[in-house]
């Protein structure tokens, strides 16, 4: 089975080989059939702290590597602009 990978926004590289990958989705509401707008939030591993504020990458899903890591960085689609 392969891994799962998602594309999304970096919110926040303020720690050390860690970043903040928000992911968002669109989902029909069960009852009332509107498409509703949904995010999470992912701590994705960094290991050459190459990401910055506002780049679209690619993650995927790994092992954990601490309690709240268990994603990882695959590649950076777009850089953001600074």
């Amino acid at each position: 089975m392969a891994a799962k990978t998602l594309q999304g926004l970096v919110t926040s590289q303020k720690m050390n080989k860690t970043v903040t990958v928000k992911v968002g989705r669109r989902t029909k509401h069960p009852k009332y059939g509107k498409y509703i707008s949904l995010s999470t939030k992912y701590h994705v591993h960094d290991e050459e702290e190459i990401c910055k504020e506002g780049d679209l990458v690619l993650i995927q899903e790994c092992k954990p590597i601490s309690k709240t890591k268990s994603w990882k960085l695959v590649e950076v689609v777009r850089k953001g602009e600074s």
